[in-house]
């Protein structure tokens, strides 16, 4: 269901994908127009545009979407506190639609979607790492400005970095760990400096830390939640907010980046709105009615059989599946191992058995999903049959600290098929729920110790929530209580922050560059750090130490070989009960839109799109969906 949001939303800070052919990291004494972790950059020194987009784009229009949840209580998206409105810069946003999403806030490099994890100036001019990979080194343009005129400064990228790391979000700090210190290096010249020369995926994760105004947040408290907001740098400002409501955005016309040849093309429309809806049903309905323009369809039903009658048929709205080459990630219903009763991996065994997909997928998806079996569905990263190669090297030296069947056997959840009844399914979760000393009473219920197996799964949504009643279900049939709650977003949001649950429904977006992020997945430290997202609350020196293999890889059949051990190790810890995922982005919009020909590797970016006035009064004269 709401997988693609999770997996755009990641997408927004790691837009990456890499090419088949290993090469050592990139590194080099002289200053560059942009940087590829592995290899070379497509887009050569004084590149006039991306392929993938559309040079003639006109600029105009107005863009109106939907957001769901109920409001939002702050427009300072760098700290943990609160619920940022739609739109804003957010490190592990779990808002939606970055591809829509406005650009306020700015940073030093900024990503290609159509090529290996490469990024290319943006507040900087060139950017420069030594073959001993012990800094990276940035040359700031001189034309960029705040919003307000102000010109961006050394001291002002210092501030972000120092602000961000003590104040921020507490990812930034994760993120950011291997920085030793960073100062100025010349006058329109910054320097990083890293603890080890190892790690060469961080030139690029500095180059996404947004940069703030020193000036502007000197006068204000960073820790602020409140509705004043920031002072960015990119081509949107915000133009009016409502709580509860909407924000809307406009295009600065004079923005100072509009001709660098890595924004030709994009950020066309001259307003963007995201309205929130606290109903998907009401959203959906509001889409049908004109009320806002473009919808990433999450809902199978929707997709299969809602979108009917005279609009779509007369060309006035239209369904697109456009095809994903980035990895689904893991979707499923998250144990939180930090609760005693899932604390152990055979009764997070046992439970999956209980999940019956293939009937899922039949009854309430239209057969329109895939299940889920890897942390880095759909891409090469993913770890399928048994270890072999280099993988089977990495794993070698953990055998007498991982489960013989990592190495023997195939991970596969399991399935409801004609060799696998749901009837014998519970039966086997029965006998394993038995191995591990829980115990039937009289009545069939399972309890330990005289406590009862009883857990609740928190929801975001009432949609989700005839998905998990067939699972609860079969719960019962064994003898396990489990009820459902549904909150809102920010109450949603704020409890799996302090990993307050015993499961959740939760999708981790993944990207064909792993690195760093991963601690803060699954890393141990992470796993005791409220606001993180080990929410599984893994805790295994096995997977540390392959998460530090992963971000220390040096060629890209390394990185290949760490990804899919940690993906088998992953698998076999039953941290989640693996869903569904989809290998297409489904989009339904208003037929008053283009955009270019060439949908990148990495999917479709709004920020691409355009206003089209002739499609407009073809199709649309005189309706009411906006202008």
């Amino acid at each position: 269901m709401f997988c693609k949001v999770f997996r755009l939303l990641f997408y927004q800070l790691f837009f990456i994908y890499f090419s088949s052919i290993s090469s050592p990291f990139a590194k080099f004494d002289t200053p560059v127009h942009g940087y590829a972790l592995h290899g070379s950059p497509k887009y050569p020194e004084g590149f006039k545009y991306f392929d993938y987009i559309e040079p003639s784009a006109p600029k105009g229009g107005k863009l109106i979407v939907h957001t769901p949840g109920a409001t939002f209580d702050s427009l300072n998206p760098f700290i943990l506190k609160g619920t940022p409105a739609s739109g804003l810069f957010r490190l592990h946003q779990n808002d939606l639609l970055p591809a829509i999403a406005p650009v306020i806030s700015e940073s030093l490099l900024i990503n290609s979607l159509d090529e290996p994890f490469t990024m290319y100036g943006l507040i900087a001019k060139t950017i420069e790492v030594p073959k001993t990979g012990q800094y990276v080194r940035f040359t700031l343009r001189p034309e960029a400005r705040f919003q307000d005129g102000s010109y961006i400064s050394v001291k002002d990228v210092i501030f972000s970095f120092n602000k961000l790391i003590s104040e921020g979000d507490p990812l930034y700090k994760a993120y950011f760990g291997d920085i030793d210190y960073v100062e100025q290096t010349g006058i329109q010249e910054v320097t990083f400096f890293f603890k080890n020369s190892g790690n060469s995926e961080l030139p690029l994760i500095i180059g996404q830390m947004p940069i703030l105004s020193e000036s502007y947040w000197s006068e204000r408290d960073f820790s602020d939640n409140g509705l004043q907001g920031p002072l960015g740098s990119g081509p949107y400002r915000i133009k009016d907010f409502e709580p509860g409501r909407f924000i809307e955005y406009e295009r600065i016309k004079n923005y100072w980046g509009v001709d660098l040849p890595v924004n030709i093309g994009r950020h066309n429309f001259d307003e963007i709105r995201f309205d929130y809806y606290r109903d998907e049903t009401v959203a959906f309905e509001a889409f049908m009615s004109g009320e806002y323009d473009i919808r990433y369809e999450n809902s199978a039903r929707n997709w299969a059989v809602r979108y009917s009658g005279e609009k779509v048929l007369n060309e006035k709205i239209l369904k697109k599946s456009f095809k994903d080459n980035t990895p689904a990630g893991m979707q499923g219903f998250v144990f939180n191992t930090r609760k005693e009763m899932f604390s152990d991996l055979k009764v997070r065994q046992a439970l999956s058995y209980a999940f019956d997909f293939s009937w899922t997928n039949k009854a309430i998806f239209y057969d329109q999903y895939k299940r889920t079996r890897s942390y880095f569905q759909n891409s090469e990263l993913s770890a399928s049959e048994i270890p072999k190669g280099f993988e089977l090297k990495i794993l070698e030296k953990y055998k007498n600290k991982l489960s013989l069947d990592l190495y023997n056997k195939e991970y596969n959840p399991p399935i409801v098929d004609k060799n696998n009844s749901l009837r014998s399914n519970l039966l086997k979760s029965v006998s394993i729920l038995k191995e591990s000393g829980w115990m039937q009473n009289s009545s069939g219920d399972f309890e330990k110790n005289g406590k009862p197996f009883e857990f609740e799964i928190l929801l975001r949504s009432p949609s989700f929530e005839r998905i998990v009643a067939p699972f609860i279900k079969n719960l019962k049939k064994i003898g396990i209580k489990a009820q459902m709650r549904t909150v809102d977003s920010s109450q949603w949001i704020n409890r799996i922050q302090a990993f307050d649950f015993d499961m959740i429904v939760f999708s981790w977006g993944q990207s064909l560059s792993p690195g760093n992020e991963q601690r803060n997945y699954w890393g141990s430290l992470a796993a005791d750090q409220q606001g993180s997202r080990n929410f599984a609350g893994v805790k295994s020196p096995v997977v540390d130490e392959l998460i530090e293999g992963l971000i220390l890889a040096e060629t890209r059949n390394e990185l290949v070989a760490y990804a899919k051990a940690i993906d088998r190790v992953l698998q076999w810890g039953y941290y989640v009960i693996p869903n569904w995922y989809s290998p297409d982005t489904r989009v339904a919009f208003w037929n008053k839109f283009s955009y270019p020909p060439k949908i990148p590797l990495l999917g479709i970016s709004i920020s691409t799109w355009w206003f089209d006035m002739d499609k407009y009064e073809t199709f649309l004269g005189g309706e009411k969906s906006n202008k």
